[in-house]
């Protein structure tokens, strides 16, 4: 085992590639030649890449795909979806080309709200503390200008910043929770700047005030951050059609298909072992899109999974219904998303992506991430419900056991032509690939 090494990010790239390889591989002549392999040939763009992170090595490079023919709000759509996972793209754009002829996809936004908390101890009485928060409350505004004035020239800035006594929960436990407006930006950075000036005045103006008591002057503020949760930064997403207009898939009628897809979202919407699974298919789409576009995708998984748990039990995200023959099928999503800022003007292949999209805002890439996670879930649903979800997805996912297995392109073209008529599992392909070499 190697020892701790002083001073890694001092190094130079080829000096981390290096200690790396010969401390922690079998072969490091061949994982320094990996990691070169993957850097960018044009070293101001490398450079560029080596930069978002700390002790950048290399690139880990994922699919940019792209689901088309997207009707939403009367508007065609490609989707583009960075993603590893087999059937994800074909799901989406499957359930894009079924919902075009039927009125497409419909979005609206229902709250643009983003939070931040302060966080603090207070031992002391709850109304003078009140009184004291009521009383600095312009200060929390005059304070910030320098921070808010460019958001609010563009209508944005704070809202409001309310004390919560969270006692109940936690001894001594106060918090500031703030709401905010950051219109096309993610945030992230100005909230927290915010909070932390908010941080500041409490506390100062808390070791001089009047209406505190000397023994209550002293707030201890524990930390002052951002939320990733935003439930009332949501979109809703739907689609619908008379029922007889879903046409039938095999020997199931168009009736019995909606009723199947309802009975599916009422199981997903009770029963969490299944909703879990039945919301990961739902993020396969979210992240795919959210991640092409330069969002911070572990932000939107974290808060949309607390959303689906809001009421005490995790729950589907979608929602079903069959009302005087038309079919109904929709998704509500909290989703905190930028479209300025960050990777977005950075990142050259994200920067496409927003261009493929129409120069989105942030309520326009709201709507489209929302489709994108209710279009999945209905492709994944209606295979569920109807030839179930092997046969599709293991023929997707075809190409990458043939490559396991090192086929030749001739070998994966004979192979794919004989599981458009067979069932493709993983032993199925290994003994068919066995089979055609023996032949050959």
């Amino acid at each position: 085992m190697p020892s701790p090494i002083e001073g890694f990010s001092k190094l130079t790239k080829e000096e981390k590639i290096r200690w790396i390889a010969e401390h922690y591989t079998h072969d490091p002549k061949a994982s320094i030649s990996l990691f070169k392999t993957y850097w960018n040939k044009d070293a101001d763009l490398q450079q560029l890449h080596d930069e978002f992170i700390e002790n950048t090595l290399s690139n880990f490079y994922l699919p940019l795909g792209i689901a088309p023919n997207f009707l939403i709000n009367g508007k065609v759509y490609a989707l583009p979806m960075a993603i590893e996972e087999s059937s994800v793209v074909a799901a989406a754009s499957k359930a894009a080309k079924f919902w075009f002829s039927r009125g497409g996809f419909r979005t609206k936004i229902l709250g643009t709200e983003k939070i931040g908390q302060v966080h603090f101890m207070y031992q002391g009485d709850p109304g003078r503390l009140a009184a004291f928060v009521e009383q600095i409350q312009p200060l929390f505004v005059s304070e910030t200008l320098s921070i808010t004035k460019n958001m609010v020239a563009r209508g944005g800035g704070i809202k409001k910043v309310e004390l919560r006594d969270k006692r109940q929960d936690l001894k001594d436990y106060y918090q500031l929770h703030c709401t905010f407006e950051t219109l096309d930006a993610m945030g992230a950075n100005f909230i927290n700047s915010c909070l932390e000036q908010f941080a500041k005045t409490l506390q100062r103006e808390a070791s001089t005030s009047p209406i505190l008591r000397p023994e209550e002057r002293h707030l201890e503020v524990v930390m002052s951050i951002l939320s990733n949760y935003v439930p009332q930064c949501f979109v809703r997403a739907e689609v619908s059609c008379p029922v007889d207009e879903l046409g039938s898939v095999g020997d199931i009628s168009a009736s019995e298909f909606a009723e199947k897809m309802i009975r599916a979202i009422s199981i997903a919407n009770i029963e969490p072992y299944r909703a879990v699974t039945h919301n990961k298919g739902i993020m396969n789409g979210i992240d795919a899109i959210v991640l092409a576009t330069g969002n911070d995708f572990r932000a939107v998984e974290a808060g949309i999974h607390a959303y689906a748990a809001k009421d005490g039990t995790y729950r589907s995200l979608t929602h079903a219904s069959l009302e005087n023959e038309v079919f109904r099928f929709w998704i509500e999503v909290p989703l905190a998303l930028g479209t300025v800022g960050g990777l977005t003007s950075l990142h050259p292949l994200v920067k496409l992506a927003l261009e493929i999209l129409g120069q989105p805002s942030a309520k326009d890439l709201m709507g489209l991430v929302a489709v994108a996670g209710l279009a999945q879930n209905f492709g994944a649903v209606q295979s569920l419900v109807t030839t179930g979800i092997q046969q599709g997805h293991m023929k997707m996912h075809l190409l990458n056991i043939l490559n396991q297995m090192g086929a030749s392109e001739q070998e994966k073209k004979q192979l794919v032509e004989h599981f458009k008529k067979h069932s493709a599992t993983h032993s199925a392909v290994v003994e068919a690939l066995q089979e055609l070499r023996k032949t050959s």
